[in-house]
């Protein structure tokens, strides 16, 4: 697929699109091989998942003729950039609640030191900044109700974008070609993308879920949207909590690139591949296993996670 194709076209076409898969490297004491889907060339700005997820709730927006889209996000989040473009696409006006109310105080400045942001903001999203405690009665429905009295009616995508529209849109990501593999490996936030893999996934492969976050109330997220009991939660690589980095993760990333050519992201794919990596050298996988990794895109958020590591005089994540 032109990653310079216009979304419109590909948002309306009646047969999935489906990314190719790159051949990373083959463990060689082990037989196993690793793949990697480029989910993250879909589109140049709706990419990854979020292009998955945004797909069926932009088309269910326009079906129900809804005037505006309004989502939730933090002030990096690969959802809100996402989303904002998607609208600007689809001249559909987006609307983000971005938790942190201080970003709000000076919004020029704002947008000079976050690239997220500005990125939205370029592409029409208006923001809504409220404090963090707000911020946790996203899914209240009095909160939700008190959005709807206070801006107008609105096509409501929650944090992250996952519900059955997102679950739907993620179930296209495997190919026939797919099921050749024997393990499906992706980076977990809200639990959709997994969700959707899940659901698609044949009865003899094995997927797992690799958290980016800090404990396992991501197996109710994901067992709200599938049934299935072949997959697995890993949460035991955090290097410090969600968008945390070390110079390990920042060498690693690295790495991959000079050798494979292909960027990673330090909040989800980096870290999944990583702990993949880590796996295959301890034994986790059997011998002869096909791994099919999913590059969940979300390259946006290096610019700012680049100047959070200047601040800390660390190593810097090539582009």
């Amino acid at each position: 697929m032109n990653a310079s194709e216009n979304i419109e076209s590909i948002f309306h076409r009646e047969e999935p699109v489906f990314s190719r898969n790159d051949f990373i490297t083959k463990f060689e004491d082990k037989n196993i091989e690793v793949w990697l889907k480029r989910e993250d060339l879909l589109h140049p700005e709706v990419s990854g998942n979020k292009f998955r997820k945004l797909k069926y709730n932009v088309l269910e927006a326009k079906r129900l003729q809804k005037k505006r889209i309004l989502t939730f996000g933090g002030a990096f989040s690969n959802h809100i950039a996402a989303t904002a473009a998607a609208g600007r696409i689809h001249n559909i006006p987006t609307f983000g609640v971005i938790r942190g109310e201080e970003l709000g105080k000076d919004l020029q400045k704002t947008l000079k030191s976050n690239p997220t942001l500005k990125f939205a903001s370029q592409n029409g999203m208006q923001f809504h900044f409220i404090a963090r405690e707000d911020f946790r009665r996203k899914n209240d429905p009095d909160f939700i109700e008190s959005l709807y009295a206070e801006f107008g009616d609105f096509y409501l995508v929650p944090e992250g974008g996952t519900n059955e529209f997102a679950i739907q849109g993620c179930e296209e990501i495997l190919s026939k070609e797919d099921k050749n593999f024997d393990f499906i490996c992706v980076a977990a936030g809200t639990g959709g993308t997994a969700s959707g893999l899940i659901n698609a996934s044949a009865e003899n492969q094995n997927v797992l879920a690799f958290s980016a976050l800090k404990g396992d109330f991501l197996k109710d997220e994901i067992g709200r949207f599938s049934n299935k009991k072949n997959w697995t939660l890993v949460s035991d690589e955090y290097f410090g909590g969600y968008a945390k980095i070390n110079e390990e993760l920042v060498s690693f990333i690295n790495e991959f690139k000079t050798e494979f050519r292909i960027q990673l992201d330090p909040v989800y794919t980096g870290k999944m591949m990583f702990s993949v990596f880590e796996m295959i050298k301890k034994n986790q996988f059997p011998e002869n296993s096909r791994i099919l990794a999913i590059h969940t895109g979300g390259l946006q958020g290096i610019a700012g996670m680049n100047r959070r590591l200047e601040k800390k005089k660390m190593s810097l994540i090539i582009e």
